[in-house]
């Protein structure tokens, strides 16, 4: 059995809502219509929450979230329903941690046992909302809490609201018990922290034993901070001890900025057969209730602070929403350029390649030599040009077999380079963004490597590229009787000299080093060229077709790219995401100070 004492004396005055009223000219606030009026602005604020997400693992994201969630419930259970009816019913939302007695509280408050107290915890596991027989359609329509399901009975489901009439309750005046704040359930404090954020009236109960706990503290600050009328209630307080108690849980209420708040001190006493409160030990705060009940004006003050108190912080939190929205775009760009840095290095690689003479190495040089026939070609080139021109034709008229390998050279040596490069970029694309935590969350193994298919994407870029090569030919070439004589093989030769020419020299001018490196084969390319096509042609050829090459590898780099790309994409918020809240937030505050429920500070 539980015990209790005398109760402590209470200014009986519901100080609160006198203390809360409106100002003088909030009773005929301005007109407005269409977008300007606070619902409508709402319902645009709700809209553009619910279009932001915050998908990336930031620190900021489940806060965000969280904080989110909560915006959105409170406008769907509290500040849109409120908004169409000032005049409902007065919430009492009765708050508390495990074993507060908040249940026999309330029933004590309306005489009858509508919500089930016991030593088991917890005990509250679905809300049960007691009301006046008379304004049972107001809570039974659902517009308040809309998102909990009416019941007439006792349920074990948190997304239930048990809705109970008491007769000696009066009209105006409702009472939420609510599932505990820290209850080991988590979608038991969960659904206390919406409720919470539903009431007109906060009802907030502790012991003597309790008192100081953190978690009520959280939450008391936090609706000190929305502006929320607060009561509390100190319970099972041993006689002996009542006015040491009241006296610091009255400082702790005023440091936290709660000086204010009625305190009701409930001594320790036995609990009657039907498990209530006798009637002297609840009075102060039954009779506190029913002036607040009978008098329409304290009522409607009380609703106005806590409807102004939670419009007032909506425009700090959603600058935090936005804030975090900014962060994940800032984010993703920044897991974006890692990944561009590795493919630009990629691509800068293979632009490396065709000027450092790597690629004219190994089997390209071996099949170029063999191409030309490296001791007659070479001698050719100390002769008239006429001479090399007949010479190359006869050359390379004859044999087919070594055009065909230098072809093949070419297309192995660049694939293999781009296979390198393409690993090489997404090894570090992936290190990039492992070493940030919202990069590894949206990591996979596959993207360590480069795509399953871009070694045949590879070879066909290559084999277009040289098809691309004997285009250029002919197009440069068309009125040039060279080309016009010896047909489509000598198209082939020719675009062969200018692979071979694009792999040795960005600029067509060999170096010290090209020479060494490709032992003459530059000199032997230019001299061909020009031969054929005059000097000027000979830059114009070798430059389109480095750029052409360099157009399709950065394309190609591009597609590897954007399998890490995709994943930042479908994770960014929209770039208008954090504008679109602070615009939204702006216009439910101006819409606020209009409406005439601003406390103390007119309209703006």
């Amino acid at each position: 059995m539980t015990t209790h004492g005398d109760p402590a004396t209470q200014s009986g005055a519901p100080a609160v809502a006198a203390r809360t009223g409106p100002p003088d000219d909030a009773e005929d606030p301005p007109a407005t219509t269409g977008d300007d009026t606070l619902p409508a602005a709402l319902e645009g604020l709700r809209a553009a929450i619910g279009a932001t997400s915050f998908p990336l693992s930031l620190p900021s994201a489940e806060p965000a979230r969280r904080t989110a969630a909560g915006l959105t419930d409170q406008l769907d259970d509290y500040l849109l329903p409120r908004l169409t009816r000032l005049d409902a019913p007065l919430l009492v939302v009765v708050g508390g941690s495990t074993g507060a007695g908040k249940s026999t509280l309330v029933n004590s408050l309306v005489q009858a046992r509508v919500s089930a107290a016991g030593v088991l915890r917890p005990t509250t596991r679905s809300p049960v909302l007691v009301c006046s027989p008379a304004d049972s359609s107001w809570f039974r329509q659902g517009e308040l809490l809309p998102g909990l399901t009416r019941t007439n009975e006792p349920s074990e489901d948190p997304g239930t609201l048990q809705l109970v009439t008491a007769p000696a309750l009066p009209p105006g005046l409702a009472f939420l018990d609510a599932p505990d704040i820290d209850s080991v359930v988590d979608a038991n404090r969960a659904l206390a922290g919406q409720l919470l954020a539903a009431a007109d009236l906060w009802l907030f109960v502790t012991t003597a034993a309790r008192y100081a706990d953190a978690v009520p503290w959280e939450l008391l600050r936090s609706a000190r901070s929305r502006g929320a009328v607060i009561a509390m209630v100190l319970d099972r307080v041993p006689a002996e001890a009542s006015d040491e108690i009241a006296a610091h849980l009255s400082e702790m209420l005023a440091e936290q900025g709660l000086g204010q708040a009625p305190l009701f001190v409930l001594p320790e006493t036995w609990v009657d057969g039907q498990g209530l409160l006798p009637g002297r030990v609840t009075a102060p705060l039954a009779d506190w209730f029913a002036r607040l009940a009978a008098d329409a004006d304290a009522r409607a003050a009380v609703v106005r602070q806590t409807l102004d108190g939670a419009l007032a912080a909506v425009h700090p939190a959603i600058e935090g929403l936005a804030d975090a929205a900014d962060e994940q775009v800032e984010t993703a760009d920044a897991l974006d350029e890692r990944v561009q840095a590795a493919y630009r290095g990629a691509h800068r690689t293979v632009e490396q390649g065709l000027t450092d003479g790597r690629l004219l190495r190994g089997e390209v040089l071996a099949r170029w030599q063999e191409f030309v026939g490296t001791g007659e070609f070479f001698r050719t080139l100390e002769a008239r040009i006429g001479r090399l021109r007949d010479r190359l034709i006869a050359a390379v008229t004859g044999r087919p077999a070594p055009a065909a390998e230098l072809r093949t050279a070419i297309e192995s040596q660049l694939v293999t380079l781009l296979r390198g490069v393409a690993a090489e970029a997404a090894e570090n694309a992936y290190t990039g963004w492992k070493a940030h935590p919202a990069g590894a969350a949206l990591l996979e193994p596959g993207l360590a490597h480069p795509g399953d298919d871009l070694p045949e994407r590879a070879e066909r870029l290559v084999r277009e590229w040289q098809r691309g090569v004997l285009d250029l030919v002919r197009a440069e070439g068309g009125d040039k009787r060279f080309v016009a004589r010896t047909a489509a093989y000598a198209v082939n030769a020719t675009g062969l000299a200018v692979m071979i020419a694009v792999f040795a020299s960005t600029a067509f001018i060999p170096t010290g080093l090209e020479v060494a490196t490709g032992a003459g084969t530059t000199v032997a390319a230019q001299a061909v060229l020009q031969a054929i096509f005059g000097d000027q042609a000979v830059r114009t050829l070798a430059n389109k077709a480095r750029v052409d090459l360099l157009d399709r590898v950065r394309t190609l780099l591009d597609e590897e790219a954007a399998r890490y790309l995709a994943r930042t994409e479908a994770a960014r918020p929209g770039p208008e995401t954090a504008d679109a809240l602070r615009r939204a937030a702006t216009r439910v505050e101006i819409a606020r100070h209009r409406s005439g429920l601003t406390t103390g500070e007119g309209d703006r």
